[in-house]
């Protein structure tokens, strides 16, 4: 028989979830009191917040509560990576339906409990309450070990625009979801893309992985930190949107090469091909969110950290901050917009 929320009470429901939940090192004192107890041994916390709304950043018919768990916690651990900090402990609010399925809530803490494995960082409470549409916010702090954070205002001219993580790959999976190309679980045995794109097109099953279940590359954001990056962000609504961003706040134009992102274009072939599409793959990795890399300026001289690679630079404007390709205008849209989609 299968149990749905609406079979237990709100105690018991939390007796299912607060057992998959990681606890993390910085925790005091954990879920089951009014508030939760984190250690902040820098003397200061970067917060930060997400919300995931069901039928409008997830549907249910290709998602498993893992997977919503899993691109939950990512999204928000990797602003914590972008300000260069390291995630210590995440605030999980959730609306669930009564005719949801334990097992789907159980997976959802599965998911977020795997995803923060890899940082550390505790699921040290949150909020429960009933509703018409599933809706899972977390808020997410983080520890900056004694560093400035870095910003999205500090590029200057001259600086090398670089980028950790894929690009497209997010954006190809949800396409090929929504032409009945891929399945759902094409992507379950899939691990995480490659940081770096290869040389040839990827297998269908990455992308459908990397559109459910991202994997921000966290470990670059501190790094980068170490390494003297003077503006960074994490690219959530795609490549020149949130490029874009970082210009406007720097005052400045950030030119990315093209020839950079050949290697993305041949990764993407395959969905591409699977489409008929062949616009896609530039289209894809210029305006594809949700992958979560990370976007980051560095001084001319610096010595780019691991995972990280060139993909522009950065000049001074003699009119308005944007983002230009080859110098040029883009030849696509910028990428995601909550209220324009």
């Amino acid at each position: 028989m299968t149990t749905r929320v609406r079979d237990l009470d709100e105690s018991g429901l939390l007796a299912r979830i607060f057992p998959l939940l990681p606890a993390g090192g910085a925790t005091i004192i954990g879920p089951g009191d009014d508030a939760a107890v984190v250690a902040a041994p820098d003397g200061r916390y970067v917060v930060s917040t997400d919300v995931l709304v069901e039928d409008r950043h997830f549907r249910r018919r290709w998602s498993t509560g893992y997977d919503v768990g899993v691109r939950a916690a990512a999204q928000n651990l990797a602003d914590v990576a972008a300000m260069g900090g390291r995630p210590t402990a995440l605030v999980v609010a959730l609306v669930v339906p009564g005719d949801t399925e334990v097992a789907w809530v159980e997976g959802l803490s599965r998911g977020l409990a795997d995803a923060c494995a890899v940082t550390g960082a505790a699921v040290v409470g949150g909020d429960l309450s009933g509703g018409e549409m599933l809706m899972v916010s977390v808020a997410v702090h983080g520890d900056l070990g004694g560093r400035a954070p870095v910003l999205r205002s500090g590029a200057r001219p001259g600086d090398v625009v670089a980028h950790a993580g894929v690009l497209g790959h997010s954006a190809a999976g949800l396409a090929l979801l929504e032409a009945g190309v891929a399945r759902p679980d094409d992507g379950a045995g899939s691990g995480a893309p490659d940081a770096a794109p290869s040389g040839a097109g990827e297998p269908i099953a990455r992308f459908v992985a990397g559109f459910l279940r991202p994997a921000p590359p966290l470990e670059a954001g501190p790094a980068a930190a170490v390494a003297g990056a003077t503006a960074m962000l994490d690219v959530s609504d795609g490549l020149l949107r949130d490029a874009g961003r970082i210009a406007l706040a720097s005052g400045v134009v950030l030119d990315i090469e093209a020839a950079a992102l050949a290697g993305d274009r041949r990764a993407l072939a395959s969905a591409a091909a699977a489409l008929g599409d062949d616009g896609a793959p530039l289209r894809w990795a210029l305006s594809g969110g949700e992958d979560h890399g990370l976007l980051a300026t560095f001084p001319p001289a610096a010595a780019l950290p691991a995972g990280f690679r060139r993909i522009g630079s950065v000049r001074a404007t003699d009119g308005a901050p944007g983002v230009t390709l080859d110098g040029a205008t883009p030849p696509v849209g910028p990428g995601w917009d909550h209220f324009r989609a």
